[in-house]
């Protein structure tokens, strides 16, 4: 690391957990992060503050108004803008040791394999079940660390699923179908702080992921409870008759 590089990253190098190979190792690292929006947002601005070295954002999106309540990435200019390319100039901004890839495109079953090659650890903050079940699938597919988050109205949960290894959870072990009628944040609202809190903890796990420090949630749910202020966690056994990562016997 170069002396502006100890300087901006000196409270990571004093971290016995992180210290010089940790960071190192976030500033060789690839992360793509699918929705750039009020997950996406907090998580990638702390993921770039990090030192993450490459950022892929992958959302077809534009910013309105009504995203500037919770998604902290983007000011009133951006309104009109694609997401992805607001934000990408956000974090370039924040930190220009970082490189980041944008593409403007939905994640489908058709690009996924793409989009995601290549990448260590993959971040879904999107609201949409379908986009979620296929980054799982893709992510389980490469052997990629998935980070998901989710919000609703107060609430908010984060999970790690270590696609590395075959005997833990995924994704659809947690949500094998999508609910008939999902609750969205433009119908059920959602207290903006809540996007913070949560994007924060996933960017939390990704670094733990990067570094190798502490727990990381893999085979695990973190269930936050923003009006009560308090929080749980519960196992996420393996499901046997799981859509997605069931084998054969």
């Amino acid at each position: 690391m170069n002396p502006d590089q100890v300087s901006r990253y000196a409270r990571h190098l004093v971290l016995r957990e992180i210290g010089g190979p940790g960071q190192a190792a976030l500033l060789s690292a690839r992360v793509a992060i699918v929705g750039a929006g009020g997950l996406g947002g907090p998580a990638g601005l702390y993921l770039a503050a990090a030192g993450v070295g490459h950022i892929t954002l992958i959302d077809d999106d534009s910013v309105d108004a009504s995203n500037l309540q919770r998604q902290v990435q983007f000011v009133h200019s951006d309104i009109g803008m694609g997401k992805a390319r607001a934000m990408a100039d956000t974090l370039a901004d924040l930190n220009p040791d970082i490189k980041t890839k944008i593409y403007e495109t939905r994640l489908t079953a058709n690009n996924a394999q793409g989009l995601l090659a290549g990448h260590d650890v993959v971040l879904d903050g999107t609201d949409s079940f379908a986009t979620r079940f296929e980054v799982n699938e893709a992510a389980m597919e490469q052997q990629i660390p998935l980070v998901s988050g989710a919000l609703g109205r107060w609430n908010g949960q984060v999970a790690a699923f270590d696609h590395r290894r075959t005997d833990g959870p995924c994704y659809q072990c947690l949500v094998p179908q999508a609910p008939p009628d999902p609750e969205t944040c433009a119908g059920a609202g959602v207290i903006g702080a809540l996007a913070g809190v949560i994007g924060s903890m996933m960017a939390l796990e990704t670094v733990k992921i990067i570094t190798g420090s502490g727990q990381p949630l893999f085979g695990e749910l973190l269930l936050y409870d923003g009006l009560t202020a308090k929080m749980r966690k519960v196992k996420l056994p393996k499901d046997p008759a799981c859509p997605a990562c069931r084998h054969p016997s």
